[in-house]
């Protein structure tokens, strides 16, 4: 693994455990560059004097806080270090909390944490007690020039530590246009959470994360591949007119979007589909069967035969 980021110890009550931290997720961001559009020549940045106008090396680089207007106080990194030695160079365990309790909106960056020269047996103790306890700790440790409030998570035969943001971080919904809370007020059916369920029970499986890639990044390259065939590097794409057509806000029938959308995955959720068709069938109030009506042909032709004898027989007996 490449080299630690930050090398320091966690403080467990009067333990000190040394620890160094590594880079837990790897970026596989699109590497765009930006061109002049003129001559589509890369577009590059200097630092510079903003006083003179000339450009700067990094050796000649120092960091500083302005603390009025144009006035300045350089920090080099040892007075940055010096600040607060204790809170640059130790992961300092606050409390101990349930996992559950710690909203996922509040987790940044994660880490890996490895045992430092010595410390593999107080790094196992750490890990399995927190295994154990079910519990995940609360700790402040400074990266860089910035204090950050981090959660050391148990994980395999690892301890993770999660980068949180604090709580005045965190922007309020309540200026959000949202859906009242609970079903009737949202105008809920009973029947359209039934059938969202079924497509949740139809599309349920394992979590199995290598199955899951950026296919958009894939079909940009294919873009830039078919480009480079057709000769058309150069070739600057201008938005149509037309673009692409926003989903209808008003659904008419949610119900019958929800029963296309169990036939459409097929396997699991078709048959998720005709479980809600058949449990719906079953929930349904039985028809009574309709009293089929008498035929009124015999009584009519009685009628007509009482009505035809009667001048017949009138007419035999005049004779």
């Amino acid at each position: 693994m490449a080299r630690a980021l930050w090398k320091g110890a966690i403080s467990f009550g009067l333990v000190h455990i040394p620890v160094e931290m590594h880079t837990a997720v790897r970026e596989h961001d699109l590497d765009l560059s930006m061109l002049d559009k003129r001559d589509f020549s890369p577009v590059g940045f200097k630092r510079y004097n903003k006083g003179n106008g000339k450009e700067v090396s990094w050796e000649n680089i120092v960091k500083g806080y302005e603390y009025q207007d144009g006035e300045y106080v350089v920090l080099s990194e040892e007075d940055l270090r010096q600040a607060n030695v204790k809170a640059t160079q130790t992961i300092d365990i606050l409390a101990f909390v349930d996992s559950d309790e710690v909203p996922l909106i509040y987790y940044d960056t994660p880490y890996y944490l490895a045992p430092g020269r010595g410390g593999d047996k107080v790094y196992a103790l750490l890990r399995e007690t927190l295994r154990k306890a079910g519990r995940i700790a609360i700790a402040t440790v400074v990266i860089r020039v910035r204090q950050h409030l981090c959660a050391l998570v148990a994980a395999g035969d690892s301890i993770i530590m999660n980068t949180l943001r604090y709580a005045e971080e965190i922007q309020d919904a309540e200026d959000l246009k949202l859906p009242a809370g609970g079903m009737k007020a949202a105008g809920i059916s009973d029947k359209e959470l039934k059938m969202a369920l079924s497509l949740v029970e139809g599309m349920s499986e394992p979590w199995a994360p290598e199955q899951y890639r950026d296919t958009y990044k894939e079909d940009v390259l294919a873009l830039v591949k078919k480009k480079v065939k057709a000769r058309q590097t150069k070739t600057i794409t201008m938005p149509s007119k037309e673009g692409a057509k926003a989903p209808a806000g008003n659904v008419i029938d949610l119900v019958a979007l929800l029963k296309q959308s169990l036939g459409a995955k097929g396997g699991k959720a078709a048959s998720a589909k005709e479980d809600a068709e058949e449990d719906e069938e079953e929930a349904a109030p039985p028809v009574s069967p309709r009293r089929p009506r008498q035929s009124a042909q015999p009584e009519s032709r009685a009628r007509r035969a009482r009505t035809g004898s009667a001048p017949a027989e009138k007419e035999r007996r005049h004779k």
